[in-house]
């Protein structure tokens, strides 16, 4: 069988010091983790496009979407290899909807150090790194 292959676009959201994260609605891959919203880029959507359609669509609010922190290819098995363009972006307006997850909580990067209050894929933990390189 081929390996699925994605290209997500991801926001880091930033509200002050505080970042966006969402949980993941339960059953699928991953569910019930937490995660930096996003999802898949469309044929012929531009990355920054996604990410903005994506926020709005799972989240109903408004971000302005800003530089690029890291982008990583991750296989997850046999089945699934992703490329996850991850964005810097600035929330704007409106107020966030659990509309396409189960839960949202606004977080210091600090507290994402904690894989059992925060349990999310993988290749989320190399955002987080990227962002404490950022400090």
């Amino acid at each position: 069988m081929a390996k699925k292959h994605r290209e997500i676009g991801v926001a880091v959201v930033w509200r002050g010091d505080r970042i966006l994260i969402d949980r993941r609605l339960p059953g699928g891959v991953f569910g019930g983790y937490w995660e930096f919203p996003g999802g898949k880029v469309e044929p012929g959507e531009a990355v920054v496009d996604c990410i903005r359609r994506e926020i709005g669509e799972e989240i109903g609010i408004e971000i302005e979407v800003g530089d690029r922190l890291i982008t990583i290819d991750h296989t997850y098995g046999d089945e699934i290899s992703v490329k996850l363009m991850v964005h810097h972006c600035r929330y704007i307006s409106g107020e966030p909807q659990a509309i396409e997850c189960a839960q949202i909580e606004w977080v210091e990067l600090n507290q994402l150090s904690n894989r059992d209050r925060y349990p999310m894929p993988e290749a989320n933990y190399q955002i987080i790194a990227a962002l404490d390189q950022n400090q």
